[in-house]
């Protein structure tokens, strides 16, 4: 490939916070490190948060290819990417520039803060290495803008996790036939399998739209209700749930107040399933099914030992400092969406805080950070990762790798709620699992639409 050809891309800090191993990412493209984002990694990889253990990792990533008999003059020029499992189309270097020795000056940033020093960097690299291309890249919106305002011609995003452009096409977990579903089938054959019916429908009688397993297929006009439970290039199989019997579905006296709460609850109580990604809006009923479905779960079916409550736990030290008390105390502020549910589940019993307190011990409810799930290996539970929306793909990934045999996993969140830096609703842990579980069989995924919390917050959910 012509040198010329070959882009030069310069990194942000918090794109290495986010991928790691991000520098294997641009095929035979060259990498450039500004010197100003080792330093940045340097200040964060001994905090005490998650954060730094992906800034260590950075760091290493970096040292097994700069490290060793590499002279300062070959870092700086570029060393090229050794072959790695996974990513073996990466063909280009890797090189750190050292922006402390150069003075910026024609057009350049005040050089008072990191960002402006690495988009200074860039801009001298546009013009030293013109008419080779230049591409910043960065997570932090604010700083493309300065980046554009500023002159560099190409500053993007870092996309390679991404697996979808718009959140509007993000799979729902469902798909809804015009009319009634039977009056569009010409030709369908029936077989009883176990306690199910399956029937199986030829693909051209059914659209162009791309099914894939333990999809729901709901109609407009008749009870049809059916779950996709295997797909080739001619037919799908489906079985058949119906309507009138996912509505009938109960778990820990909660029914279902809508359709896509029936197929949640109708996934939630399948053994078959060991992952449940519950998405929606505030108020659409995600934590409540998870919590009833773990409840009936581990103590009137007894399949399960116990349940395992966690979440992600964004500046637990800085926000209201270092809690007393043990790991499930200290995640109780965090995790009070989960006792405000059992408080709801128990709220017509004679005393509603010792039949909490009882139900807590007799499921063996565990509240547990994120932050300790690393190295883990849980047996025979349900665990429920609630506000997924806050998590990376990495972090995610961490989580699904710790369940062990016989663990059910409920992942909830809402995508329009995201609270972590950098993290959008197309690039978030959340929106990530949804695309790339959608054909394993052993998963389901549910968009619950619409808000049944109150009507209060149905108002705001609609028009705020």
């Amino acid at each position: 490939m012509e040198l010329n050809d070959r882009k030069l891309f310069v990194l942000d800090t918090n794109v290495l916070l986010h991928e790691p191993l991000a520098i294997y990412s641009f095929k035979e493209h060259d990498v450039i490190v500004p010197m100003t984002v080792l330093e940045e990694l340097d200040s964060i990889k001994d905090r005490k948060r998650d954060v730094s253990r992906d800034a260590r990792v950075a760091i290493r990533a970096l040292e097994d290819i700069l490290g060793g008999s590499t002279t300062p003059e070959q870092i700086i020029q570029g060393v090229p990417l050794p072959s790695r499992e996974g990513h073996l189309d990466a063909s280009g270097s890797l090189s750190i520039f050292p922006d402390h020795q150069i003075d910026f000056t024609m057009g350049a940033l005040p050089g008072d803060n990191n960002d402006n020093r690495i988009i200074n960097t860039a801009l001298y690299l546009q013009k030293q290495h013109h008419p080779r291309t230049v591409v910043l890249v960065t997570k932090d919106i604010n700083m493309r803008l300065k980046a554009k305002g500023a002159g560099i011609e190409r500053v993007e995003d870092y996309r390679t996790d991404q697996l979808i452009d718009d959140i509007r096409f993000l799979a729902k977990g469902f798909y809804q036939f015009d009319g009634d579903f039977w009056s569009q089938v010409d030709k369908v054959s029936t077989d009883r399998v176990g306690r199910h019916t399956v029937h199986q429908v030829p693909l051209e009688h059914l659209g162009k739209e791309p099914f894939y397993i333990n999809q729901y297929l709901i109609d407009e006009a008749s009870d049809f209700c059916g779950r996709v439970a295997a797909k080739n290039d001619s037919q799908l199989d489906i079985i058949d749930r119906g309507r009138e019997r996912l509505m009938h579905h109960e778990a820990w006296g909660i029914k279902p107040k809508n359709i896509y709460q029936g197929m949640a609850l109708d996934a939630l109580l399948d053994p078959d399933i060991e992952l449940i990604i519950l998405t929606g809006p505030a108020g659409c009923g995600k934590t409540l099914l998870a919590m009833a479905s773990a409840l009936e779960l581990v103590i009137e079916k007894k399949r399960y030992d116990k349940i395992i409550v966690t979440r992600n736990t964004p500046d637990i030290a800085e926000s209201i400092g270092f809690l007393p008390g043990t790991e499930e105390e200290k995640m109780a502020p965090w995790l009070a969406a989960i006792t405000d549910t059992l408080e709801v589940l128990h709220k017509n019993d004679v005393n509603p805080t010792g039949s909490v307190n009882y139900i807590m011990e007799k499921a063996n409810i565990q509240f547990k950070s994120i932050n300790f799930m690393r190295g883990r290996s849980i047996q025979n539970s349900v665990v429920i990762l609630d506000e997924c929306q806050n998590l990376t793909a990495s972090q995610i990934k961490t989580m699904i790798t710790r369940m062990g045999e016989g663990t059910k996993l409920i992942c909830s969140g809402n995508l329009a709620q995201i609270d972590t830096t950098y993290l959008t609703a197309v690039t978030s842990g959340l929106t990530y699992i949804v695309e790339r579980f959608k054909d394993f069989e052993g998963s389901a995924n549910v968009y619950l639409n619409g808000v049944v919390r109150s009507r209060l917050a149905e108002f705001a959910e609609e028009h705020l």
